[in-house]
């Protein structure tokens, strides 16, 4: 029988790293958070406290996002629970197409959000608000659009 072993993988270079252009004024950090939209979020925040056993902050509105947060401490990272607050929140719409709930977003951490923002615009990835707003963690964030990230919102955070 043939023991199949760990594969060695090699870290690829961006085409546009590869053709020598300047590095970008800003540095892609580290993952902040996951959100996953939830329909019941008594349920969702019960499954990772009670039975996974999970750090769970309490839930907090923020009426200016449209939801209600809920974050899950994983040690290197967070889960983001989003449940909708208000009838104009984005969770909600969100939910109507996936009654189950799901992933939302990912969330990574940016040094300069603001260079981050203009760069991006530069090489045509749309960005979803024209500033940054204050985030769940109280530090400036922005999305971009998930039809220039590969089907995926992507949330920046200032770190």
């Amino acid at each position: 029988m043939q023991k199949i072993g760990p594969t060695a993988r090699t870290l690829s270079v961006s085409a546009t790293a590869s053709q020598k252009t300047a590095p970008p004024a800003w540095k892609l950090g580290r993952l902040n958070h996951v959100a996953i939209a939830v329909p019941d979020l008594e349920k969702a925040t019960s499954l990772y406290r009670d039975i996974l056993g999970a750090r769970v902050s309490d839930a907090v509105p923020l009426p200016e996002h449209g939801v209600y947060t809920v974050f899950v401490e994983l040690g290197n990272t967070k889960l983001e629970l989003l449940h909708p607050l208000g009838e104009k929140s984005p969770i909600a719409g969100f939910l109507q197409k996936n009654k189950a709930g799901g992933m939302h977003h990912i969330c990574i951490e940016v040094d300069n959000i603001t260079d981050a923002m203009a760069e991006l615009k530069e090489k045509k990835i749309r960005v979803l608000s024209e500033e940054p707003r204050i985030g769940a963690h109280g530090k400036p964030v922005v999305f971009l659009h998930p039809k220039d990230c590969d089907g995926v919102l992507v949330e920046l955070e200032q770190a």
